[in-house]
């Protein structure tokens, strides 16, 4: 070989047999994580080149031994129950494993959010490329962005960065929710939601806004509210306007559910008064009475996405593949009463 490092100087070098080092450089079976890592970061060091054969040439390329990714969640998106991305998290985490990449796992503290603090993963040199599940603060991506590592958003997105990123098409969730409702005959629509809390609920609010403009329906703002506090912790407890819409649309199915029950210990029924529309098609949505009409993210799509754009940026550090949007679906479920042929005045409340 015209570099004159031989799988046999690999082998000397760390005492094992040819045999071994030729399974773990062609990803064969037979050898185990920690030693392929090693055997693989030694060829590396050693600037071992694989013979330009004929066999070689016919062999299926599979993705690199032995790399580490790190996925980062905020701490305010981990609930006692599980949430969308807990689910999120382990169908990435499943895909990655299956590519023989490991995934490192940690959770950022609102004090480390806050203070744009490195993640130890990260600190430690422990990972080989990063995915970030849910918002973070700027503070916190402007650090992340000048790291030198593969770097992936997934669910949010920020202008103001070149960082590709994988999320639902929630401007047109936000909107088929509302024009759903105004199929059913609502005509005074609420929405929950911060809407400058993440990408994804601001994306909503714009579908839903669209929707009311397109249908000439008015616009209030003290029917637009707040669904959590300033860490990103849903409300249990929640203050309605004392002049009602008929309708609310819920930035996501956890919120929906949250309202559904302040609802219901108003003594207001859902949907004989009042209809809720929620987004994500989460669990949550279902162990709800009544079941709540939403929209359906394809979690599958969007970890099948992710990993594929990891995979590409952990061959390629270069690669830029942008935004990529994964359509959702209505699921309409109980949650919403169809008032389209009752005899309620325009603008009358519930």
């Amino acid at each position: 070989m015209k570099n004159g490092v031989k799988m046999l100087d690999i082998a000397n070098k760390l005492g094992v047999s040819v045999v071994t080092v030729s399974n773990a450089l062609a990803g064969r079976d037979g050898v185990s994580d920690q030693m392929r890592k090693k055997i693989c970061d030694t060829a590396e060091k050693m600037g071992y080149k694989p013979s330009n054969t004929k066999s070689d040439k016919k062999r299926t390329v599979l993705p690199k031994i032995g790399k580490n990714v790190g996925i980062l969640t905020s701490e305010r998106f981990v609930g006692p129950r599980g949430t969308f991305y807990w689910e999120l998290t382990a169908n990435i985490s499943n895909r990655l494993s299956q590519m023989n990449v490991f995934t490192v796992y940690e959770c950022i503290t609102a004090e480390c959010e806050n203070n744009a603090v490195i993640p130890n993963m990260i600190a430690e040199n422990k990972v080989d490329g990063i995915i970030v599940i849910g918002q973070v603060h700027r503070e916190y991506i402007e650090m992340l962005s000048k790291i030198t590592l593969p770097l992936l958003f997934v669910d949010f997105y920020d202008s103001r960065y070149d960082v590709d990123s994988v999320n639902s098409d929630s401007f047109n969730g936000g909107y088929l929710l509302t024009n759903y409702l105004v199929e059913m005959g609502h005509r005074r629509i609420g929405f929950f939601g911060n809407f400058n809390a993440t990408s994804s609920i601001n994306d909503r609010f714009l579908g839903y806004m669209k929707c009311l403009i397109e249908n000439n329906i008015e616009y209030r703002r003290d029917w637009t509210l707040d669904d959590r506090n300033e860490r990103g912790i849903i409300y249990t407890k929640i203050d309605f306007p004392d002049d009602m819409p008929t309708a609310f649309v819920c930035n996501c199915d956890e919120t929906a559910f949250s309202v559904i029950s302040a609802l219901k210990s108003k003594g207001v029924r859902v949907p004989e008064d009042i209809s809720v529309v929620g987004y994500d098609n989460y669990t949550v949505s279902n162990i709800c009475i009544p079941a709540i009409t939403t929209i359906e993210v394809d979690i599958n799509k969007m970890a099948e996405i992710s990993v594929e754009l990891m995979a590409k940026k952990l061959a390629d550090p270069t690669c830029r593949e942008g935004r990529r949007i994964i359509i959702g679906k209505l699921i309409i479920k109980d949650s919403v009463l169809d008032i389209s042929n009752t005899k309620k005045l325009k603008g009358e409340g519930v």
